[in-house]
């Protein structure tokens, strides 16, 4: 069951990516020669109008095929033949959709469990931050100038930069202060800490608020998909401990058993939040600047757009078949990686 429900959401998700793609098109005329969900040889499908709706053997990913997406076609109703600015609209859509997805997720679960507000919930005596006039009830607005609308993204901040230094502006009785502390190294836990003390407890707000941290809960896993990216690329975190289609459905597993102990309540929330994360990962991911992906295309139409030419269509899609060996590549090590850590 668990990997039933874990496969639903994860094709829910990458379906309404390619919805935003689809309404899009169709909204600007465009054909749509194909949509399906998961990639592969087909199991079941029809057509209605111009346009095959399928379902495909792999149940990861999924596809809107437009007439003259790929090469140089200017008939009517192909993707070549609108301008410019409704070809972005089109490629833009499928990661607009996904925050969109990501920001309802997160309205409704903001609302039922409330938010984590980032206050001190005490400080350790003789750590920098006690010894810097820091107490229990200060609520941290910035860590070396990085917005911080909950206590979980203290956890994270001081995880990945937990040896620099550290300038922290608080609010105290609506007064707003700021210390600057050097973390202290701990031989017994082998990290350099700052001594202060948070809960993840959430706290339910008005309707106001609700909307307000509702949109800092996707912000908060846009930026946490962008960091982790950086930590990537500077080696911080290593290739070995990404995730493909098969890890994050082992997660989600995991997390189902966990949290269904606590009643179907807690199981709900648990899969939302993982709706939103996967959701705010995929809009993220696909925006990036490489070829194949929804960034790489929009790299092209801005490009378009500025020389007030189109790249030749072959030697564009030349570009993105490259990247999409490269990007199925990528794929295989990941999942060679997912499976290897199941056993």
């Amino acid at each position: 069951m668990k990997i039933i429900i874990a496969l639903i959401i994860f094709s829910a998700i990458i379906l309404f990516h390619e919805l935003g793609h689809f309404l899009l098109a169709k909204k600007n005329g465009i054909r749509v020669n194909e949509f399906c969900l998961g990639l592969g040889p087909t199991l079941v499908g029809f057509t209605k109008g111009e346009t095959k709706y399928s379902i495909k053997l792999l149940p990861f990913g999924g596809a809107c095929m437009m007439e003259g997406e790929d090469e140089e076609s200017t008939t009517e109703g192909s993707f070549g033949s609108k301008s410019v600015w409704a070809r972005i609209s089109v490629v833009a859509a499928g990661p607009v959709f996904n925050f969109i997805m990501a920001f309802v997720f997160s309205l409704i679960m903001v609302s039922c469990l409330g938010f984590d507000r980032p206050v001190l919930t005490g400080v350790t005596e003789s750590y920098p931050a006690a010894e810097a006039g820091m107490q229990e009830g200060d609520e941290i607005v910035r860590l070396n100038g990085k917005r911080i609308h909950f206590a979980r993204e203290i956890s994270f901040y001081t995880y990945f930069h937990s040896e620099e230094e550290m300038d922290i502006v608080f609010k105290r009785d609506g007064e707003t202060q700021e210390v600057h502390l050097v973390p202290e190294y701990e031989e017994e836990s082998e990290r350099y800490l700052i001594g202060i003390q948070y809960s993840v407890e959430r706290v339910r707000g008005n309707v106001l608020q609700t909307i307000q941290y509702s949109v800092y809960e996707l912000k908060y896993w846009i930026c946490t998909t962008l960091e982790s990216l950086k930590f990537l690329i500077t080696g911080t975190v290593g290739v070995n401990e990404l995730s493909g289609p098969v890890g994050i459905v082992k997660n989600m597993g995991d997390s189902y058993d966990a949290s269904r102990a606590a009643g179907i309540f807690s199981l709900i929330m648990t899969m939302l939040q993982w709706g939103i994360l996967l959701s705010a990962n995929l809009g993220v991911m696909n925006l990036l600047p490489l070829p194949a992906l929804d960034g790489g295309r929009l790299v092209f139409l801005i490009i378009e757009a500025i020389r007030g030419k189109r790249v030749n269509p072959d030697k564009e899609g030349m570009v993105h078949f490259i990247g999409l060996v490269l990007l199925m590549g990528l794929m295989v090590f990941v999942m060679f990686n997912d499976i290897r850590k199941l056993f």
